[in-house]
């Protein structure tokens, strides 16, 4: 009976680790889009801005919605390349695994 248990908890963590596994290779597969910043300005509430392609969104956030407040194109801001969360996140584990 325990190893029927055990049995099933591996396969119920193997199967959670699998989907972990293909959703990362779906997640931004290009890196078309990437975080620049972010501001809260209290609970749920702030600023995004996102880089998309070549253009730059800012967006107002609150919990019910989400607004574009402005667009800028890629010749109107000139901003350092980023790695998107994506590397960010690997850099991290990375660093984790070194500790170790």
């Amino acid at each position: 009976m325990y190893i029927q248990a055990a049995a099933a908890l591996l396969f119920v963590v193997l199967l959670i680790v699998g989907a972990g596994y293909v959703m990362k290779r779906k997640q931004n597969r290009f890196g078309l889009m990437s975080i620049i910043s972010y501001q809260p300005f209290g609970p749920k509430k702030g600023v995004a801005a996102l880089k998309i392609g070549k253009e730059v969104l800012i967006l107002g956030v609150t919990p019910n919605d989400m607004r574009l407040l402005k667009v800028f194109s890629g010749d109107e801001l000139d901003l350092p390349e980023t790695d998107g969360f994506q590397n960010t996140f690997e850099k991290f584990k990375k660093i984790g695994a070194q500790r170790n």
